[in-house]
Formats: C-alpha cells, structure tokens, sequence
C-alpha cells in the first residue's frame, strides 16, 4: 500500500509541476472538458447519476470497460462511439505527456546525482595517490597535506 500512496504522491506533485507549462496546461483543460461533456450528456440521455455518468466517461476513455455500466439507448450508443473516437485521443496525448515529463525529471535528476557524485570524487582525489590514501581521504581520515612530503 506505501508503494501505491508514494508513487501517488509523486504523481500529484509533478501534475502541478506540469501545470505550470502552457502546452499541458491546454491539454489538462481538454481533458477535463470532454470529461464533464461525457458525464453531462450520459446524465441526461441514460438518466444515470452524476457518479455513474462521470465512472462511465472514466471508464470508457481509459478503455477499462468493465461492463457493469452500458448505453441503454440509441442516441447513447452513438454519442459513445464519437465520444471514444474523440475523446481517446485526446487522453492518451495527456497520458503521454505526463509519462514523458516524469521521464525527463527522472533523466535530469540521475544528471543531478551524476554531476554531485563526480565533483565529489574530483575533489577528494588527487592523481598521485594510491587506492589506500584516496579511500582514507574520502572518510576523513587523512588530510590532504599529511599526504603530501
């Protein structure tokens, strides 16, 4: 269960990350329009409550379909069929997006580290030591001018 809230959490902080770029932000937008217009029109044409209907637009983008949720009407089965044909779209560019922008963090995080770990070896070696004095100067046991004659 820690592993699912952890990596929920890392997902909301870099949802508001993305947010503060335009492109995403359009494309969020988008997102939440075509949700709010599939659990508008499900309300009205099948009746569903405002739960069910939001569950289906869910359910029917991401392509889950689980079956205990299905038009009952014609115009239902239609607006359906436009509404995966528009709307699918339009989510896997969001997903995309998003699995992209947490891979390039990731990228220039492991850059990050990389970077710190190589300033830290370049400043505590020196290219006339030998394996024995680098070790004992990175845990502090010898100072640079002890080793120096």
């Amino acid at each position: 269960m820690i592993p699912f809230i952890l990596a929920f959490v890392v997902f909301v902080r870099a949802l508001f990350q993305m947010l503060k770029e335009q492109e995403f932000r359009q494309l969020f937008i988008l997102v939440g329009i075509i949700l709010a217009l599939g659990t508008v029109v499900y309300h009205n044409i099948e009746g569903w409550g405002w739960l069910d209907s939001l569950y289906f637009s869910v359910i029917t983008l991401t392509t889950i379909g689980y079956g205990d949720l299905s038009p009952s009407t014609d115009i239902g089965k239609l607006f359906t069929i436009m509404y995966v044909f528009m709307g699918l779209g339009v989510l896997v560019g969001f997903v995309t997006a998003t699995g992209e922008y947490l891979q390039k963090r990731q990228h220039q995080r492991a850059a990050g580290d990389a970077g710190l770990a190589f300033w830290s070896r370049s400043r505590d070696s020196d290219p006339h030591d030998n394996e024995e004095i680098r070790q004992e100067r990175i845990n502090g046991q010898v100072k640079k001018s002890d080793t120096e004659e």
